[in-house]
């Protein structure tokens, strides 16, 4: 079986302002985004306060174990979403529909449960939540990349960034203050209502163009994105790009892994660490996403790679400092802010454009969800170590450590994303 040679996605032209790029593609993504978000953090805030105030155990707690797996795993079936269409809305948008839609129900559904008598069916409700959150990342990300020009992956990647975040007010803030005076079956149906504004949205929207030709079976599906990705620019490539994706974040995820028991140790209460989060961290991560997407239309992807990067190592040390200098709560909320800037901004809206153009438009799916899955393993896995280097430096060391480690893939950025590459085109 012989692959069909590469098909690179058209390049646009270069805009005169970032605003240009503000057209129906950009809030379609607004709202997928919402979308994508709300799921995960409906099971991470309110699914956890339900179970807590039930008056369950640990145990019982631990069954959140099952949040993260298909989010590590969703590539394994994500070469059906890039082989099968379903229905007359199209190989994306059928996708889409079929998972808000089932997302919608089993999140409502699943609050009409009692956690006393029916754990049992809670935890398979939990799993399933989970894959069909996972499910419906791995097509809006497949849409995303499709729907929008080269030139618009990076506004487009800091758009979905935010609106991810964005999405868990609802459960954490909303959700929770309706839990005081409503029951716990209504707060469930009202979290998932906001479901069906990224349902509307799919309908609404056009499915994306189809670059070349899509997989003709599941075969094709499987090998032909994984083919493609190697012979693009060779093996020695291909395994740059990985270990890039792997390594990008390293650092500042190794520093923050375990942010909340640095803060105790060395003087903050639970108050005033809430009250730093709230304060700065949340609003700081949604400044740098948009601030990242407007700057990355400037920059250029490879550029903002670079710079951003610099940034969120910058914020490591930011830690480093707060481990000598002890409880200042001026300081913490600082450094709180500029990490949140830095790294959940600028960091990530930067590596989800990257990821978005390395990715070829016949196989987006299968791709995107294979990088994706890349880019947790650090978070799920390598943060496991993290407590047995703080206990063998102790903070300062770990944190001077964690900086380091930001380096090696800042090094591979002439090869992976130079500087004055011909295909960038920032805007002035």
């Amino acid at each position: 079986m012989a692959a069909p040679e590469p098909v690179a996605p058209q390049p646009a032209a270069p805009a005169t302002s970032w605003r240009t790029y503000l057209n129906g593609r950009t809030v379609a993504i607004l709202f997928l985004g919402f979308s994508s978000g709300l799921p995960l953090y409906t099971l991470i805030y309110l699914m956890q306060a339900w179970l807590a105030t039930s008056g369950l155990d640990v145990k019982a707690l631990g069954l959140f174990a099952l949040v993260t797996s298909p989010y590590t795993f969703k590539f394994l079936w994500a070469p059906f979403m890039d082989r099968y269409s379903l229905g007359p809305l199209g190989r994306r948008r059928g996708w889409m529909a079929l998972t808000q839609l089932l997302l919608f129900v089993t999140m409502g559904a699943m609050g009409m449960l009692d956690p006393k008598t029916q754990l049992g069916l809670i935890a398979v409700f939990v799993a399933g939540v989970a894959f069909l959150s996972a499910s419906q990342d791995v097509v809006i990300d497949a849409f995303r990349r499709e729907s929008l020009s080269d030139a618009e992956q990076g506004l487009g990647a800091a758009v979905i960034v935010n609106a991810y975040k964005a999405a868990s007010l609802v459960p954490s803030a909303l959700g929770l203050v309706l839990a005081d005076s409503m029951p716990w079956q209504t707060v469930f149906w009202i979290v998932a209502a906001f479901m069906l504004p990224g349902l509307a949205c799919t309908l609404l929207v056009r499915e994306p163009a189809v670059y070349g030709e899509p997989p003709r079976n599941l075969q094709q599906a499987i090998v032909l994105p994984f083919r493609e990705f190697v012979r693009r620019d060779g093996w020695s490539k291909a395994f740059m790009i990985i270990a890039f994706v792997l390594l990008y974040k390293l650092g500042d995820s190794m520093a923050t892994a375990l942010s909340t028991k640095f803060f105790l140790d060395i003087g903050f209460s639970t108050k005033q660490i809430g009250l730093a989060a709230n304060a700065t961290g949340w609003w700081a991560s949604l400044a740098g996403g948009v601030v990242g997407g407007v700057w990355m239309v400037k920059l250029g992807i490879n550029r903002a790679l670079w710079v951003f990067g610099v940034l969120q190592a910058l914020a490591i040390l930011g830690f480093a400092w707060l481990a000598q200098v002890g409880a200042n709560p001026v300081l913490l909320s600082a450094v709180y802010g500029f990490e949140a800037f830095a790294s959940t901004g600028l960091g990530a809206a930067a590596l989800v454009a990257f990821i978005s153009r390395s990715t070829d438009p016949r196989y987006t799916a299968t791709q995107y969800a294979l990088f994706s899955s890349l880019a947790a393993v650090p978070r799920t896995f390598i943060n496991s170590s993290v407590g047995f280097i703080v206990a063998e430096t102790g903070w300062f060391t770990f944190f001077i450590v964690c900086f380091v480690l930001a380096f090696p893939a800042m090094m591979m950025l002439p090869k992976i994303a130079p500087w004055n590459a011909p295909h960038e085109h920032p805007q002035t």
